[in-house]
Protein backbone atom coordinates (compact mmCIF):
# COMPACT_ATOMS: atom_id res chain seq x y z
CA UNK A 1 0.00 0.00 0.00
CA UNK A 2 3.10 2.54 0.60
CA UNK A 3 4.27 1.69 -2.35
CA UNK A 4 1.22 2.05 -4.15
CA UNK A 5 0.35 5.55 -2.83
CA UNK A 6 4.62 6.32 -3.33
CA UNK A 7 4.14 5.63 -6.98
CA UNK A 8 0.77 7.50 -7.26
CA UNK A 9 2.24 10.73 -5.68
CA UNK A 10 5.85 10.27 -8.22
CA UNK A 11 3.12 10.71 -11.19
CA UNK A 12 0.59 13.11 -9.95
CA UNK A 13 2.73 15.96 -12.15
CA UNK A 14 1.72 13.85 -15.39
CA UNK A 15 -1.69 13.25 -14.09
CA UNK A 16 -3.90 16.04 -15.30
CA UNK A 17 -2.80 17.81 -18.36
CA UNK A 18 -2.82 21.81 -16.82
CA UNK A 19 -0.17 20.55 -13.96
CA UNK A 20 3.10 20.24 -16.80
CA UNK A 21 1.85 22.88 -18.95
CA UNK A 22 1.19 25.69 -16.43
CA UNK A 23 4.60 24.88 -14.78
CA UNK A 24 6.21 24.93 -18.08
CA UNK A 25 4.32 28.11 -18.53
CA UNK A 26 5.80 29.67 -15.14
CA UNK A 27 9.30 28.46 -16.01
CA UNK A 28 9.70 29.83 -19.63
CA UNK A 29 8.17 33.14 -18.42
CA UNK A 30 10.94 33.95 -15.81
CA UNK A 31 13.89 32.79 -18.57
CA UNK A 32 12.41 34.28 -21.52
CA UNK A 33 12.15 37.38 -20.00
CA UNK A 34 15.02 37.70 -17.90
CA UNK A 35 16.78 36.60 -21.43
CA UNK A 36 14.97 39.37 -23.27
CA UNK A 37 16.03 42.24 -20.58
CA UNK A 38 19.73 41.23 -20.45
CA UNK A 39 19.68 40.99 -23.95
CA UNK A 40 17.85 44.41 -24.91
CA UNK A 41 19.96 46.43 -22.19
CA UNK A 42 23.07 44.76 -23.63
CA UNK A 43 24.40 42.56 -21.52
CA UNK A 44 24.31 39.31 -23.82
CA UNK A 45 23.84 39.36 -27.44
CA UNK A 46 21.45 36.56 -29.05
CA UNK A 47 21.14 35.09 -32.42
CA UNK A 48 17.90 36.42 -32.89
CA UNK A 49 16.87 40.58 -32.65
CA UNK A 50 15.54 41.29 -28.85
CA UNK A 51 11.95 42.39 -30.33
CA UNK A 52 11.65 39.30 -31.94
CA UNK A 53 12.89 37.20 -29.73
CA UNK A 54 10.16 38.70 -27.11
CA UNK A 55 7.60 38.48 -29.06
CA UNK A 56 8.10 34.99 -30.63
CA UNK A 57 9.22 33.90 -27.05
CA UNK A 58 6.16 34.99 -24.76
CA UNK A 59 3.50 34.43 -27.51
CA UNK A 60 4.53 30.90 -28.61
CA UNK A 61 6.37 29.80 -25.86
CA UNK A 62 5.00 31.02 -22.57
CA UNK A 63 1.12 32.04 -23.23
CA UNK A 64 1.02 29.24 -25.45
CA UNK A 65 2.18 26.38 -22.93
CA UNK A 66 -0.79 27.99 -20.68
CA UNK A 67 -3.42 27.99 -22.93
CA UNK A 68 -2.58 24.51 -24.22
CA UNK A 69 -3.29 23.34 -20.74
CA UNK A 70 -5.88 25.42 -19.94
CA UNK A 71 -7.59 23.79 -23.38
CA UNK A 72 -6.29 20.49 -23.13
CA UNK A 73 -8.19 19.80 -19.80
CA UNK A 74 -11.33 22.16 -20.94
CA UNK A 75 -11.50 21.61 -24.54
CA UNK A 76 -13.22 17.97 -24.15
CA UNK A 77 -15.45 19.43 -21.71
CA UNK A 78 -17.24 21.91 -23.81
CA UNK A 79 -17.12 19.44 -26.44
CA UNK A 80 -18.62 16.76 -24.45
CA UNK A 81 -15.58 14.43 -25.42
CA UNK A 82 -13.27 11.89 -23.52
CA UNK A 83 -10.45 13.70 -21.61
CA UNK A 84 -7.04 13.40 -24.13
CA UNK A 85 -4.89 10.48 -23.42
CA UNK A 86 -1.90 10.64 -21.11
CA UNK A 87 0.79 9.50 -23.72
CA UNK A 88 -0.35 11.99 -25.86
CA UNK A 89 -0.29 14.90 -24.27
CA UNK A 90 2.91 14.48 -22.14
CA UNK A 91 4.51 13.73 -25.85
CA UNK A 92 4.00 17.43 -26.71
CA UNK A 93 4.78 18.77 -23.35
CA UNK A 94 8.45 17.20 -23.67
CA UNK A 95 8.85 18.12 -27.41
CA UNK A 96 7.96 21.61 -25.94
CA UNK A 97 10.76 20.96 -23.60
CA UNK A 98 13.34 19.96 -25.83
CA UNK A 99 11.91 22.19 -28.59
CA UNK A 100 12.81 25.02 -26.24
CA UNK A 101 15.68 24.49 -25.40
CA UNK A 102 17.07 24.07 -28.85
CA UNK A 103 15.48 27.65 -29.25
CA UNK A 104 17.24 28.80 -26.34
CA UNK A 105 20.47 27.10 -27.17
CA UNK A 106 20.26 28.68 -30.57
CA UNK A 107 19.55 31.98 -29.52
CA UNK A 108 22.86 32.11 -27.85
CA UNK A 109 25.43 29.70 -29.93
CA UNK A 110 23.87 28.82 -33.52
CA UNK A 111 21.24 30.65 -35.76
CA UNK A 112 20.26 26.99 -37.34
CA UNK A 113 19.55 25.12 -34.05
CA UNK A 114 17.41 28.46 -33.55
CA UNK A 115 15.52 27.86 -36.30
CA UNK A 116 15.21 23.65 -35.73
CA UNK A 117 13.79 24.92 -32.04
CA UNK A 118 11.26 27.19 -33.49
CA UNK A 119 10.22 24.10 -36.36
CA UNK A 120 9.80 21.78 -33.51
CA UNK A 121 7.78 24.00 -31.71
CA UNK A 122 5.19 24.65 -34.80
CA UNK A 123 5.15 20.70 -35.25
CA UNK A 124 4.23 20.28 -31.83
CA UNK A 125 1.54 22.98 -32.15
CA UNK A 126 0.04 21.91 -35.12
CA UNK A 127 -0.58 18.24 -32.99
CA UNK A 128 -2.52 20.74 -30.65
CA UNK A 129 -4.20 21.84 -32.76
CA UNK A 130 -4.96 18.41 -34.71
CA UNK A 131 -6.12 17.00 -31.37
CA UNK A 132 -8.91 20.35 -30.78
CA UNK A 133 -10.03 19.50 -34.05
CA UNK A 134 -10.25 15.56 -33.77
CA UNK A 135 -12.21 16.77 -30.37
CA UNK A 136 -14.68 19.29 -31.93
CA UNK A 137 -15.49 17.38 -34.72
CA UNK A 138 -16.01 14.19 -32.32
CA UNK A 139 -17.63 16.02 -29.40
CA UNK A 140 -21.51 15.05 -28.66
CA UNK A 141 -22.23 18.89 -27.97
CA UNK A 142 -25.04 19.63 -30.29
CA UNK A 143 -23.88 23.47 -29.62
CA UNK A 144 -20.59 24.24 -31.06
CA UNK A 145 -20.08 27.72 -31.35
CA UNK A 146 -17.41 28.36 -28.53
CA UNK A 147 -15.30 26.09 -29.68
CA UNK A 148 -15.42 26.89 -33.13
CA UNK A 149 -13.96 30.10 -32.34
CA UNK A 150 -11.10 28.67 -30.25
CA UNK A 151 -10.20 26.28 -32.83
CA UNK A 152 -10.58 29.55 -35.09
CA UNK A 153 -8.08 31.34 -32.81
CA UNK A 154 -5.47 28.36 -33.08
CA UNK A 155 -5.25 28.16 -36.45
CA UNK A 156 -4.30 31.79 -36.51
CA UNK A 157 -1.65 30.58 -34.37
CA UNK A 158 -0.46 28.15 -36.85
CA UNK A 159 -0.07 30.74 -39.57
CA UNK A 160 1.41 33.45 -37.32
CA UNK A 161 3.77 30.82 -35.86
CA UNK A 162 4.92 30.17 -39.91
CA UNK A 163 5.57 33.37 -40.14
CA UNK A 164 8.33 34.08 -37.33
CA UNK A 165 9.89 31.06 -38.64
CA UNK A 166 10.01 32.19 -42.15
CA UNK A 167 11.21 35.61 -41.17
CA UNK A 168 14.31 33.83 -39.20
CA UNK A 169 14.64 31.41 -42.10
CA UNK A 170 14.82 34.47 -45.10
CA UNK A 171 17.15 36.17 -42.31
CA UNK A 172 19.39 33.15 -42.45
CA UNK A 173 19.89 33.81 -45.74
CA UNK A 174 20.37 37.43 -45.71
CA UNK A 175 17.43 37.94 -47.26
CA UNK A 176 15.80 40.83 -46.16
CA UNK A 177 11.54 40.85 -45.07
CA UNK A 178 8.77 42.59 -44.26
CA UNK A 179 7.01 40.17 -42.36
CA UNK A 180 7.58 41.15 -38.89
CA UNK A 181 4.41 43.46 -38.69
CA UNK A 182 2.50 40.72 -39.94
CA UNK A 183 3.27 37.43 -37.68
CA UNK A 184 3.11 40.13 -34.64
CA UNK A 185 -0.57 41.10 -35.69
CA UNK A 186 -1.56 37.97 -36.71
CA UNK A 187 0.06 36.31 -33.43
CA UNK A 188 -1.11 38.75 -30.94
CA UNK A 189 -4.58 40.30 -32.20
CA UNK A 190 -6.07 37.04 -33.90
CA UNK A 191 -4.13 34.23 -31.89
CA UNK A 192 -3.70 34.88 -27.94
CA UNK A 193 -6.37 37.76 -27.75
CA UNK A 194 -9.06 36.52 -29.92
CA UNK A 195 -8.26 32.90 -28.15
CA UNK A 196 -8.44 34.46 -24.68
CA UNK A 197 -11.87 35.93 -25.25
CA UNK A 198 -13.07 33.23 -26.93
CA UNK A 199 -12.87 31.19 -23.41
CA UNK A 200 -13.40 34.23 -21.57
CA UNK A 201 -17.08 34.81 -22.68
CA UNK A 202 -17.90 31.09 -22.53
CA UNK A 203 -16.18 31.04 -18.93
CA UNK A 204 -16.56 34.24 -17.06
CA UNK A 205 -20.51 34.60 -17.53
CA UNK A 206 -20.76 30.96 -16.91
CA UNK A 207 -18.25 31.62 -13.29
CA UNK A 208 -20.37 34.36 -12.38
CA UNK A 209 -23.88 32.89 -12.38
CA UNK A 210 -24.61 35.69 -15.20
CA UNK A 211 -27.85 34.91 -16.78
CA UNK A 212 -27.83 37.67 -19.36
CA UNK A 213 -28.76 35.32 -22.90
CA UNK A 214 -26.14 34.37 -24.81
CA UNK A 215 -25.65 36.62 -28.04
CA UNK A 216 -25.11 34.58 -30.68
CA UNK A 217 -23.80 37.31 -33.39
CA UNK A 218 -21.08 38.69 -30.70
CA UNK A 219 -18.23 36.71 -31.49
CA UNK A 220 -19.12 37.05 -35.37
CA UNK A 221 -18.54 40.29 -35.14
CA UNK A 222 -15.55 40.58 -32.88
CA UNK A 223 -13.79 38.53 -35.20
CA UNK A 224 -14.60 40.79 -37.86
CA UNK A 225 -13.18 43.86 -36.56
CA UNK A 226 -10.23 42.19 -34.52
CA UNK A 227 -9.48 40.52 -38.55
CA UNK A 228 -9.73 43.80 -39.41
CA UNK A 229 -7.61 45.60 -37.16
CA UNK A 230 -5.10 42.94 -37.28
CA UNK A 231 -4.93 43.88 -40.92
CA UNK A 232 -4.68 47.70 -40.61
CA UNK A 233 -1.86 47.11 -37.75
CA UNK A 234 0.11 44.58 -40.23
CA UNK A 235 -0.08 47.12 -43.20
CA UNK A 236 0.09 50.47 -41.27
CA UNK A 237 -2.61 52.06 -41.63
CA UNK A 238 -3.22 53.93 -39.32
CA UNK A 239 -6.29 55.82 -39.64
CA UNK A 240 -8.62 52.11 -40.13
CA UNK A 241 -6.61 50.77 -37.02
CA UNK A 242 -8.06 53.98 -34.69
CA UNK A 243 -11.93 53.43 -35.85
CA UNK A 244 -11.71 49.83 -35.48
CA UNK A 245 -9.67 50.22 -32.02
CA UNK A 246 -13.16 52.57 -30.78
CA UNK A 247 -15.67 50.65 -32.37
CA UNK A 248 -14.53 47.35 -30.94
CA UNK A 249 -13.77 48.97 -27.42
CA UNK A 250 -17.45 49.94 -27.41
CA UNK A 251 -18.82 47.03 -28.51
CA UNK A 252 -16.83 45.62 -26.19
CA UNK A 253 -18.27 47.58 -23.14
CA UNK A 254 -21.23 47.30 -24.23
CA UNK A 255 -21.14 43.92 -24.31
CA UNK A 256 -19.63 43.06 -21.01
CA UNK A 257 -22.02 45.58 -19.24
CA UNK A 258 -24.78 43.26 -21.13
CA UNK A 259 -23.56 40.55 -18.98
CA UNK A 260 -24.30 42.49 -15.21
CA UNK A 261 -20.89 40.86 -13.89
CA UNK A 262 -21.08 42.83 -10.44
CA UNK A 263 -17.10 42.45 -9.48
CA UNK A 264 -17.31 44.80 -6.93
CA UNK A 265 -19.51 42.50 -4.99
CA UNK A 266 -17.33 39.13 -6.23
CA UNK A 267 -14.89 37.51 -4.57
CA UNK A 268 -10.82 37.85 -6.01
CA UNK A 269 -10.48 34.82 -7.86
CA UNK A 270 -13.76 35.97 -9.85
CA UNK A 271 -13.32 39.65 -9.92
CA UNK A 272 -9.93 39.24 -11.08
CA UNK A 273 -11.23 37.68 -14.19
CA UNK A 274 -13.81 41.16 -14.48
CA UNK A 275 -10.80 43.12 -14.19
CA UNK A 276 -9.36 41.35 -17.61
CA UNK A 277 -12.04 41.80 -19.07
CA UNK A 278 -12.26 45.43 -18.64
CA UNK A 279 -8.76 46.26 -20.18
CA UNK A 280 -10.32 44.66 -23.27
CA UNK A 281 -12.05 47.78 -24.16
CA UNK A 282 -9.60 50.15 -22.05
CA UNK A 283 -6.65 48.97 -23.80
CA UNK A 284 -8.71 49.59 -27.11
CA UNK A 285 -9.73 52.72 -26.13
CA UNK A 286 -5.90 53.84 -24.91
CA UNK A 287 -4.55 52.01 -27.84
CA UNK A 288 -6.43 54.36 -30.33
CA UNK A 289 -5.31 57.51 -28.85
CA UNK A 290 -1.54 56.45 -28.58
CA UNK A 291 -2.10 55.48 -32.46
CA UNK A 292 -3.45 58.66 -33.17
CA UNK A 293 -0.20 59.99 -31.93
CA UNK A 294 1.90 58.68 -34.00
CA UNK A 295 -0.49 59.31 -36.94
CA UNK A 296 -0.73 63.23 -36.32
CA UNK A 297 2.37 64.13 -34.40
CA UNK A 298 5.12 61.30 -35.61
CA UNK A 299 5.00 59.88 -31.86
CA UNK A 300 6.66 56.23 -31.24
CA UNK A 301 4.58 54.80 -28.42
CA UNK A 302 6.91 51.73 -28.40
CA UNK A 303 4.11 48.78 -28.57
CA UNK A 304 2.02 50.53 -25.84
CA UNK A 305 -1.07 49.14 -27.09
CA UNK A 306 0.31 45.81 -27.20
CA UNK A 307 1.81 45.78 -23.71
CA UNK A 308 -1.70 47.25 -22.73
CA UNK A 309 -3.82 43.65 -23.60
CA UNK A 310 -0.64 41.20 -22.97
CA UNK A 311 -0.14 42.34 -19.40
CA UNK A 312 -3.54 44.33 -19.05
CA UNK A 313 -6.25 41.32 -20.12
CA UNK A 314 -3.90 38.15 -20.94
CA UNK A 315 -1.62 38.13 -18.43
CA UNK A 316 -4.21 38.70 -15.52
CA UNK A 317 -6.97 36.20 -17.11
CA UNK A 318 -4.50 33.47 -17.53
CA UNK A 319 -3.20 33.96 -13.94
CA UNK A 320 -7.00 34.14 -12.80
CA UNK A 321 -7.82 31.11 -14.29
CA UNK A 322 -4.81 29.64 -13.87
CA UNK A 323 -4.95 29.67 -9.95
CA UNK A 324 -8.26 28.64 -10.32
CA UNK A 325 -8.10 25.41 -11.97
CA UNK A 326 -4.82 24.34 -10.18
CA UNK A 327 -6.78 24.84 -6.91
CA UNK A 328 -10.01 23.00 -8.37
CA UNK A 329 -8.29 20.27 -10.18
CA UNK A 330 -6.48 19.39 -6.91
CA UNK A 331 -9.29 18.93 -5.02
CA UNK A 332 -9.19 22.59 -3.25
CA UNK A 333 -11.74 25.38 -3.11
CA UNK A 334 -11.06 27.73 -5.55
CA UNK A 335 -10.21 30.86 -3.11
CA UNK A 336 -7.48 33.43 -3.81
CA UNK A 337 -5.96 33.86 -0.29
CA UNK A 338 -4.20 37.03 0.63
CA UNK A 339 -0.85 36.53 -1.18
CA UNK A 340 -2.71 35.36 -4.28
CA UNK A 341 -5.16 39.22 -4.56
CA UNK A 342 -2.13 40.99 -4.16
CA UNK A 343 -0.31 39.05 -7.18
CA UNK A 344 -3.85 39.82 -8.91
CA UNK A 345 -3.17 43.80 -7.76
CA UNK A 346 0.59 43.09 -8.47
CA UNK A 347 0.05 42.71 -12.39
CA UNK A 348 -1.87 45.62 -12.54
CA UNK A 349 0.92 47.71 -11.37
CA UNK A 350 3.36 45.96 -14.02
CA UNK A 351 0.98 46.95 -16.98
CA UNK A 352 0.92 51.00 -15.47
CA UNK A 353 4.63 50.48 -14.90
CA UNK A 354 5.30 49.14 -18.57
CA UNK A 355 2.79 51.77 -20.52
CA UNK A 356 4.37 54.50 -18.80
CA UNK A 357 7.56 53.60 -20.17
CA UNK A 358 6.09 53.53 -23.39
CA UNK A 359 4.78 57.28 -22.99
CA UNK A 360 8.28 58.04 -21.52
CA UNK A 361 9.76 56.90 -25.14
CA UNK A 362 7.12 59.15 -26.91
CA UNK A 363 7.84 62.05 -25.37
CA UNK A 364 11.87 61.61 -25.10
CA UNK A 365 12.49 60.96 -21.51
CA UNK A 366 14.53 58.17 -21.66
CA UNK A 367 13.02 57.09 -18.09
CA UNK A 368 14.90 53.44 -18.77
CA UNK A 369 14.32 52.61 -14.66
CA UNK A 370 10.50 52.49 -15.73
CA UNK A 371 11.63 49.57 -17.98
CA UNK A 372 13.77 47.64 -15.13
CA UNK A 373 10.70 47.96 -13.01
CA UNK A 374 8.31 46.59 -15.33
CA UNK A 375 10.94 43.76 -15.87
CA UNK A 376 11.31 43.52 -12.20
CA UNK A 377 8.24 43.34 -11.43
CA UNK A 378 7.27 40.50 -13.89
CA UNK A 379 9.66 38.16 -12.82
CA UNK A 380 8.75 38.49 -9.15
CA UNK A 381 5.09 37.74 -10.05
CA UNK A 382 5.81 34.48 -11.74
CA UNK A 383 8.19 33.71 -8.88
CA UNK A 384 5.51 34.25 -6.09
CA UNK A 385 2.88 32.60 -8.10
CA UNK A 386 5.39 29.42 -8.45
CA UNK A 387 6.07 29.28 -4.95
CA UNK A 388 2.24 29.94 -4.12
CA UNK A 389 1.63 27.19 -6.65
CA UNK A 390 4.11 24.76 -8.13
CA UNK A 391 3.57 22.26 -5.05
CA UNK A 392 0.41 21.53 -5.99
CA UNK A 393 1.10 21.48 -9.52
CA UNK A 394 3.79 18.83 -8.80
CA UNK A 395 2.52 17.02 -5.85
CA UNK A 396 -0.91 17.86 -5.54
CA UNK A 397 -0.06 19.49 -1.71
CA UNK A 398 -2.71 21.33 -0.32
CA UNK A 399 -1.90 25.30 -0.38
Amino acid sequence: MKFQTQAKQDNYFLSQPHQPFFLFGVVTSLVMMLLFGLSYKGVIWLNMWSVNFHAYSLIFIVFSNFFTGFLFTTFPKFCQCQVIPKQFYTKIFYANIVGTLLFIGGSFWNHSLLILGMTLLFVSQIFVVLKLQHIYRTGAMPQKQDPFWILTANYFGLLGHLLFIVIELTRHVEIQTQLFGSAVSLSFYMYLVFLGLSVAQRMVPFFSHAHAPKNEQFMKIVFALFLLKSVASALEIKAVEILVDILLGIYLLQEFRRWKLSPFHAPAILWVLHLALLWLPLGLFLSALSVSGELFFGMDFYFFNNHLLSIGFLTTILIGFGTRVTLGHSGQSPHADRVTTNLFWLIQIVVLMRALYSMSVAFGLEWSFLFDISLSLWLILFLVWSGRYAKVLIFGVKR
